[in-house]
């Protein structure tokens, strides 16, 4: 059976990089194959219109790929798969991804989060009489270059939007806008997720909660780190070495702050409850700053036990 296969556990091997897989490696193995599957450079995803990090599904991914619809089938096993074994993947995906999983009706708010241009168009004709804009029940998109209208409703390039009728247009154009166009590949998306985990187990969740799930906290809590976190070896909490690593932690960005989390656990994402819940090799495995080696030594770590050896330095900038 589908649940038989995926509880066995899974143990990654890197070719060349020969080793004993107690949970970090696997979770290694799914950031890094997210990491490349959900890379837009192939053309089945593409950055949102409101930043170069947010993907979505590529509308015109068919057009890159002929065998687009195994591929976004296969990514939906793989998402499903992480959060069966409590891993997480390297994807921000726009909200309305989540939503469609869902089933969930994408609203006109949800706009804002991908393409405020677009949002602001819509929302001035719902405040607003449009019919000086002369606009009709169609939509238009560049296509490789080329200015492609594709009508919102049948016969809709002959329906001017009128003050009566701009609900129905606002309405039609979201639902074009994000699941017309990808209706196929969501489609495969969710069939391949449902191959692990039905989609009815996902009913418990909203499209905020699902996103923690899958992809974990984007934003990184210093505070909830440094809570959840144990000491080996002769270290505290107050041990000038622990005060000085927190300081240098607060005073990294949110991207040096992943890096950092990624090289100790095998995943730059937190779980959707915080750190209490990070994943070890037998299941729930705080973070960990063991003392190790002379004030020469470089910091090492062990993704299975979500622990860092930390030498024990002299001085902060050390």
């Amino acid at each position: 059976s589908t649940i038989t296969t995926v509880s066995s556990g899974i143990n990654a091997e890197y070719g060349g990089e020969p080793g004993l897989d107690y949970g970090g490696v696997a979770r290694e193995w799914f950031y890094s194959l997210s990491k490349e599957m959900f890379n837009p450079y192939y053309g089945l995803w593409e950055y949102s219109a409101i930043d170069n990090y947010t993907i979505q599904i590529n509308p015109n991914s068919g057009m890159c790929n002929p065998e687009h619809l195994r591929y976004f089938e296969f990514s939906g096993r793989i998402c499903a798969m992480a959060v069966y074994h409590g891993k997480l993947i390297d994807g921000f995906f726009i909200r309305p991804f989540y939503k469609m999983i869902l089933g969930k009706q994408i609203v006109l708010e949800d706009m804002a989060e991908v393409d405020i241009e677009t949002y602001n168009s819509l929302q001035w004709v719902m405040d607003n009489d449009p019919e000086d804009l002369f606009l009709t029940f169609c939509a238009q998109e560049s296509r490789f270059g080329e200015v492609i209208e594709t009508p919102l409703v049948a016969g809709g390039e002959n329906i001017e939007v009128t003050n009566f009728n701009k609900v129905g247009y606002v309405n039609a154009y979201i639902q074009w806008k994000f699941v017309n166009r990808i209706e196929e590949q969501i489609k495969a998306f969710k069939k391949g997720f449902a191959y692990i985990i039905p989609l009815s187990k996902l009913a418990v969740f909203d499209e905020n909660e699902l996103e923690y799930l899958i992809c974990g906290i984007a934003q990184i809590d210093v505070e909830d780190w440094c809570k959840y976190t144990e000491f080996k070896g002769g270290y505290s909490a107050t041990h000038h070495v622990i005060v000085w690593f927190w300081k240098a932690i607060r005073s990294f960005d949110n991207e040096f702050k992943a890096r950092l989390l990624q090289f100790v656990t095998g995943t730059s994402r937190v779980p959707m409850n915080g750190f209490r819940e990070l994943q070890g090799s037998n299941g729930p495995q705080k973070f960990c700053i063991e003392k190790w080696g002379s004030p020469n030594d470089l910091p090492r770590a062990h993704t299975c036990f979500n622990r860092i050896d930390l030498p024990p330095y002299k001085d902060y900038h050390t």
